[in-house]
């Protein structure tokens, strides 16, 4: 009975590590024994009742044999089902020959069920990536899965539902055909609109720098009474932005996929991704960990909206964390295996009340709390937080006579039409896909240069706001973003000074 060498995958964060799978097959002297080797956890080590029993039910008969299974590299931890249809081909090539050229060819992932059927599994748009990058033919792996993989150009995949279509397509390729990659031309369309900014009353300056956000990509606090429309505007952030592109769509897939997300019948994510964690979250939660770390809610966010409402409620310690995410726009984990990263692009939408009742500020409702109260809830937000938040805006409390005289406002197709100029603006001025706020330092130097006048208007509005070198930059990011849509090709005065409005 032959060795069969067959290659699978190990999940390990948001990137798949080849494992080669080694099953050797002799004939049991006394009883029928299966071992698997190479620090399988206890998903790896149940897989073998699974295997055998599934090998039965189609057609095979593998007891009376005495079975070795092996998962190279041997230090790397093995988790979870994936392993079960390679290690069930391995032991069926012993039995019933596979030509191995037929083998070498493919990646094979999948779960098994007793019958012998193939159930969907987590990371397949991951496993399809290594495939094409190591150069196999293709990718074998659970019919549900096959769509999602199918987004990736360059290689075949092949969606089986049951262990014994894979045999027979092993043997005969024509057996299956390759699940088509050819992603429709109007798959990016944007959804139909939850809120519109034309729904909106009121609150026209806020709707103008949440349009400013969307072009740059900036992060945004709003402070203001209950009822003033912070999360209704949070909401309709994504209805102004631009659709993802197919590179977004692929790396935001493969983050929801790996994490086990994606919906029922869903293959590909085409809209951004909007996160709002309740004030309960963990910090894990929020930025990943675990033992063998998985990515958190602000990776779940990336290319999308993090929706943070009632900003002071959460734990001062998680909030800590956002720092790194918030100026690097990626996250890195250490551990005793090794350090993972994930990227967290996103903007970060905060909300919060301007003191613990709700109501300071507000033009009917008197606030009930003390000095000493509102000081202890806006310090759970610390300095360094604040400093990396591009913009603090007041939303105001609306009176039924604004409401009722304001006239129709511009709904958010318009709105997204001038976010998608100012952004393909910053794609030339950069030479890629890059927004205003990702600029480093030297980007800030050669394409930012300020005016004598913006000069000295900057440096007068450091002295009286005190505001830091880092507040400095993220203010002279937010008025070129104000440039950009207004077709300059510098900043201006006016832009200077509206950005100041939103510091």
């Amino acid at each position: 009975m032959p060795l069969s060498h067959l290659h699978s995958i190990s999940l390990i964060g948001l990137e798949a590590l080849l494992v080669e799978v080694e099953v050797d097959v002799a004939p049991g002297k006394e009883k029928t024994s299966f071992v698997i080797v190479g620090l399988p956890d206890n998903a790896v080590r149940e897989s073998k009742d699974r295997v055998m029993t599934a090998v039965k039910n189609s057609g095979f008969n593998p007891f009376g044999t005495a079975s070795t299974v092996n998962l190279a590299p041997g230090d790397l931890k093995k988790e979870g089902v994936l392993y079960d249809l390679p290690i069930a081909l391995g032991l069926v090539a012993a039995l019933d020959p596979i030509p191995t050229k037929a083998m070498g060819e493919y990646l094979y992932v999948g779960e098994l069920g007793l019958s012998g059927e193939l159930r969907p599994i987590q990371g397949a748009l991951a496993a399809a990536m290594l495939a094409k990058e190591i150069g196999k033919k293709g990718i074998i792996l659970p019919f549900a899965n096959a769509k999602e993989a199918a987004a990736l150009n360059g290689i075949d995949v092949i969606g089986a539902r049951h262990l014994k279509e894979v045999i027979a397509f092993l043997k005969d390729p024509s057996t299956i055909q390759a699940t088509s990659n050819k992603l429709s031309c109007d798959l990016f369309i944007q959804a139909p609109l939850l809120i519109d900014f034309a729904d909106i009353k009121g609150q026209s300056q806020i709707k103008r720098a949440m349009e400013i956000t969307a072009a740059g990509n900036h992060n945004i606090v709003l402070s203001g009474p209950p009822g003033s429309g912070k999360t209704m505007l949070a909401k309709a952030l994504g209805g102004i932005m631009p659709e993802l592109t197919l590179e977004e769509a692929l790396e935001v897939t493969k983050i929801h996929s790996i994490s086990g997300l994606l919906k029922e019948g869903q293959h590909l994510i085409t809209t951004r991704p909007f996160r709002s964690p309740h004030h309960t979250v963990s910090y894990a939660g929020l930025i990943g960990g675990g033992a063998y770390p998985r990515p958190g809610e602000v990776s779940l966010a990336h290319c999308g909206i993090l929706f943070l409402d009632e900003l002071p409620e959460f734990s001062r310690s998680v909030l800590e964390v956002l720092r790194q995410p918030l100026e690097d726009r990626k996250v890195t984990i250490s551990r005793a295996q090794g350090n993972f990263t994930f990227p967290s692009d996103f903007i970060c939408i905060a909300a919060m009340n301007p003191c613990p009742c709700g109501y300071l500020g507000h033009p009917d409702k008197p606030c009930k709390d003390s000095g000493l109260q509102i000081e202890k809830y806006r310090g759970k937000i610390s300095g360094p937080l604040w400093d990396r938040i591009d913009m603090h805006i007041e939303v105001p409390a609306l009176r039924y006579a604004d409401i009722i005289k304001e006239k129709s406002s511009e709904n958010s197709l318009a709105i997204r039409e001038r976010v998608k100029l100012a952004r393909t603006r910053q794609h030339k001025r950069f030479g890629k896909i890059k927004s205003n706020s990702q600029m480093s330092s030297k980007d800030l130097k050669e394409y930012c240069a300020l005016s004598s006048d913006c000069q000295e208007i900057l440096g007068q509005a450091m002295d009286v706001m005190g505001l830091s070198a880092r507040a400095c930059d993220r203010l002279i990011r937010v008025s070129m973003t104000i440039a950009d849509l207004a077709h300059s090709p510098k900043i201006l005065k006016e832009h200077l000074m509206e950005a100041l409005g939103y510091r």
